[in-house]
């Protein structure tokens, strides 16, 4: 069965190390769809240089590993998603990382259903 699993930064950012080859194994082959917000663009530009920093090899191949990635990512645009999702999301992760709120807002989202792009 074909499952949909929402991509957040953190998952991404491990994906991109050079040790995480199990990851990105999952990432690059599994047969799941695999759909996330736009803001996770956002995201990679703000920790651009960490995410560098944190791996032992070239920029060209976090490049490279990073372009595989994202070419098997649906991503939507948050403006599909309710207030009532983005309100729910808030409530559940604010205390602990605002920034995961798209995220989790477009999961709840996704319970019922697919959304168009």
């Amino acid at each position: 069965m074909r499952k949909t699993v929402i991509i957040d930064t953190n998952i991404l950012f491990r994906g991109l190390r050079v040790r995480s080859e199990t990851l990105r194994d999952k990432l690059l082959e599994s047969g799941h769809r695999f759909v996330s917000a736009k803001y996770l663009i956002v995201e990679l530009f703000k920790h651009k240089e960490r995410i560098v920093a944190n791996t032992n090899c070239p920029e060209s191949k976090i490049l490279l590993y990073l372009h595989e990635i994202l070419r098997r990512i649906e991503f939507y645009d948050e403006e599909i998603i309710t207030t009532g999702s983005y309100v729910e999301a808030y409530r559940l992760c604010g205390d602990i990382d605002e920034e995961d709120t798209p995220f989790l807002a477009l999961t709840l989202e996704l319970q019922g259903g697919t959304l168009d792009k």
